[in-house]
Parts: structure tokens; sequence; C-alpha cells
């Protein structure tokens, strides 16, 4: 009988966040800029513009963001790693002790820890060292080219969607069609996420929904606020 493992939703959390985070934005930021000027004009080829523009330079920005702040978070981890592997190299002693001591903070007896401490160096010690000392291992360890582009396909999927709406929905009721349907499609990726990530469905789709209701208010507010007539 094949061996069964346990499913585990932290070893989505690398794409999981980006995906989930640029979508997000997607249908926030394009339904926000859409509201915001279809309360000041009736024009919809200015909205579809606006909407437009705002798909293609949010999802090149999430892309290029995410990569740089992981791309950092990575380089962080490799002078950490190399910083390690020095002194593996010139005071193995200390990090043996340093590593059994990590093992007996987490309820091991003295002798056992410094048993665990010696067969984990025999078999890689820098992995032992990464995973228990720096707390870096395969799942959490930073990806930028993938949360890179996971950020830029799901924006963009994300922003498709209100620009749809722009290019369907009357004219006069875009700014309530633009709004029921961002509802809609934040409870659809609210409900996905909490299902992907192994979390309360509920608490997803109220979470997201309220901070959306929020910003989509806020950008219509700005725009009869200050009446712009684009022409």
């Amino acid at each position: 009988m094949a061996q069964q493992f346990e499913k585990h939703f932290v070893n989505r959390v690398g794409w999981l966040r980006a995906s989930v985070l640029g979508a997000n934005d997607g249908i926030l930021s394009t339904t926000s800029i859409a509201i915001g000027i279809a309360a000041a004009t009736t024009d919809r080829n200015t909205i579809l513009l606006a909407a437009l523009a705002g798909l293609v330079s949010g999802a090149l920005s999430m892309a290029a963001g995410e990569y740089v702040s992981v791309s950092s978070q990575a380089d962080t981890e490799n002078h950490d790693l190399e910083r390690e592997k020095k002194e593996l190299a010139t005071m193995p002693e200390e990090e043996l002790i340093e590593l059994a001591k990590i093992y007996e903070t987490r309820g091991l007896t003295p002798a056992l820890a410094l048993e665990v401490a010696q067969q984990l160096t025999a078999h890689n010690a820098l992995e032992a060292h990464a995973r228990d000392e720096l707390g870096i291992n395969e799942i959490t360890a930073a990806k930028p080219f993938q949360a890179s582009m996971a950020s830029f396909a799901s924006f963009a999927a994300g922003a498709l969607l209100p620009f749809l709406v722009a290019l369907l929905a009357p004219v006069k009721q875009m700014i309530y069609f633009q709004y029921g349907f961002a509802i809609i499609f934040l409870t659809i990726l609210g409900a996905i996420a909490a299902r992907a990530g192994g979390a309360k469905i509920s608490v997803a789709i109220a979470r997201i929904c309220f901070w959306g209701t929020i910003a989509m208010a806020t950008t219509a507010a700005v725009g009869h606020l200050f009446g712009v007539n684009v022409s």
C-alpha cells in the first residue's frame, strides 16, 4: 500500500500570496479607476482607456515590485548562507554546540540535543543550520521569478474583469455595475484563496469585500468631489 502523506497548505504560501495579492489588486485598482472616472464622465472610451492603462501599468508594476522585493529577500538569505558556510569551515565545533543549544531550547535533553546535532551535521551541516538557525528551507526560500510571474499574471487576470465590465455595462449605471461585479469577483477570489490556503471561507470573503468597498467608495467620492469634466 502506498504511503500517505499529510496535506500541508504552507507548501503553497510562495505562489498563493503573490497570486491572491495580484488578483485582488487587479480587481480593486482597476475597478476603482473605472469608478473614479465614471463618476466624472459618461464617455465610455475615456473609462476604457483609463481601465486599460491601469491594467497594463499595474501588472508591470506588480511584477517589477514583487521581483525586486523578493530578490532582496533572496540576497539576504544567500548572504547569511555564505556566512554560515565560512563559520562551518572555520569553527565547526562552535557551530555544532550552537546547533545543539537550539535543539535544547526546543525541549530535548542536552545529551540528545548534541546527538541530534552531530547526526544532522554529518548528514548536511549547512542544511541543518539553514533550517534550524536561519529559518530557511525549501518551502519558505525566496523565489523572485516565480513570485514576479504569479503577480503579473494574477493582476492582469483580475484587472481584465472590471475592464470587461467597463466595455459592456451601461455607461449611465457604470458605477453601480462596477461595484456590484467587483463584489462578486472579490467574493469568488476570497473563496478560492481560502480554499487553497485552508482558511475559513466566510472570514476571507468578509475581509476582502469590506476593504474593497472602502477603496471603491473612496475613489467614487473623489470623482464626485472634484467634479472633473473629461472631454
